[in-house]
């Protein structure tokens, strides 16, 4: 039996636009970490499912949490596991 030689091929750089939207994206998330941070949801929130989802919305919400937009999940129903 012989080895084969694993052939493998360099990934091509991403495109300036790939970049920008991947930098844009990150940029867009912080803010929105920080507005969940400026609101105490990391402090205050209840440790269930709709204080993570509160948290995660807002991230998600990013600049918008500053034009008004104030995210929250007042209720959360998570599938129960089959028996």
């Amino acid at each position: 039996m012989t080895m084969r030689e694993r052939v493998t091929h360099p990934r091509p750089a991403p495109s300036a636009g790939a970049r920008l939207f991947a930098m844009l994206l990150m940029i867009w998330l912080a803010v929105g970490v920080v507005a969940a941070v400026q609101r105490h949801n990391f402090d205050s929130a209840p440790i269930n499912c709709a204080g993570f989802g509160t948290i995660a919305v807002t991230a998600l919400a990013g600049p918008l949490n500053y034009m008004g937009v104030n995210p929250r999940v007042e209720e959360c129903n998570l599938p129960q596991p089959s028996q």
